[in-house]
């Protein structure tokens, strides 16, 4: 036996599903042209539009004898259906963002968890709230607040060179860059852009950018963050050798740059012996400082130099000399 109350839900969806798809065509109309075109009453059109409002269409009313309603946004997407296991799984992957404090698209990311929820079979919901609970792609959660990250997004995307007030260990200086894109690392976000005056990629910290002072558009395309991954070149090869314990194995298993270079000796011990371009070497340096006689540098000597001059910086530090 047919129900009609499960037949008039079905027909409602379909016409608030015609007349968001009328309304985001036409961006703008009267209450009159819905009530023409469906077939509808005026009162109909009304309480049709409070609905689709309700469920987030941009829409503005306009009182008065011209009155009618404007679509705020161009771009709205035409609704789109999600079984029940790939909208759980939309769940999960906002999991993955939960402990930045700064995301590109915060307040929408909020918008859809929340539509996409609110339109879930109880069942469904529960199953949305066990994974919340049970499953966290964990990172350090950071306080450092990144307001311009978007900014500087956009500027990738819409392929734009910055003018910005950034702040180092020298300083506020003024930089002239063209972004290549952004990645999230550690809780942290990253941009590496072609640094004009430098003639050469660097990478900066987003959240050390204090302002925007101008943008102005490329005409010529230049790489994108995935061709960036990609195209590490060793300019001046030297050569890292090192000694690990089975601790140091570890450790070194669980770095992607190292990871595919340890080698593991039949007593559990190991080494690594690669070839890493010159201007690493103050990168790679915290690294050995943390690993401590976990991991004993053979080669490079400016690495061994750099390494020794801090352990004596910090032996004097705790001396009683000073």
């Amino acid at each position: 036996m047919i129900n009609k109350e499960k037949v008039s839900e079905l027909s409602k969806a379909k016409r608030l599903l015609d007349i968001l798809l009328f309304a985001s065509a036409k961006k703008k109309f009267t209450a009159q042209e819905i009530a023409d075109e469906f077939q509808i009453s005026v009162r109909t059109v009304h309480r049709y539009i409070l609905d689709l409002s309700d469920m987030g269409l941009p829409i503005y009313a306009e009182q008065g004898r011209h009155g009618g309603y404007t679509v705020l946004s161009s771009k709205m997407l035409p609704p789109i259906l999600f079984t029940e296991d790939e909208a759980v799984s939309i769940f999960f992957s906002f999991q993955s963002l939960r402990y930045y404090r700064d995301l590109p698209f915060d307040a929408e990311i909020s918008s859809v968890s929340h539509k996409l929820y609110n339109s879930l079979q109880p069942d469904a919901k529960a199953k949305v709230d066990k994974i919340r609970s049970y499953i966290a792609f964990w990172a350090p959660k950071r306080t450092i607040h990144t307001p311009l990250l978007r900014d500087v997004l956009e500027a990738a995307i819409h392929n734009q060179n910055i003018h910005m007030q950034y702040e180092s260990k020298s300083g506020t200086t003024t930089k002239y860059i063209r972004p290549i894109g952004i990645y999230a690392h550690d809780g942290l976000w990253y941009l590496p852009a072609y640094d004009y005056p430098k003639q050469k990629v660097l990478l900066f910290r987003v959240d050390r950018i204090r302002s925007i002072e101008s943008t102005e558009e490329n005409h010529d395309e230049y790489m994108n963050l995935q061709e960036w991954f990609s195209s590490y070149e060793v300019k001046q090869p030297i050569r890292l050798y090192v000694q690990l314990s089975a601790e140091g194995i570890r450790q070194f298993k669980s770095i992607p740059n190292f990871e595919d270079s340890v080698v593991i000796h039949e007593d559990g011990t190991g080494h690594i012996d690669m070839m890493m371009d010159k201007s690493e070497i103050n990168f790679s340096m915290p690294l050995f400082y943390r690993l401590g006689a976990h991991a004993r540098v053979l080669e490079p000597q400016e690495l061994i130099d750099g390494m020794r001059k801090h352990a004596e910086e910090i032996l004097r530090l705790y001396s009683g000399d000073n």
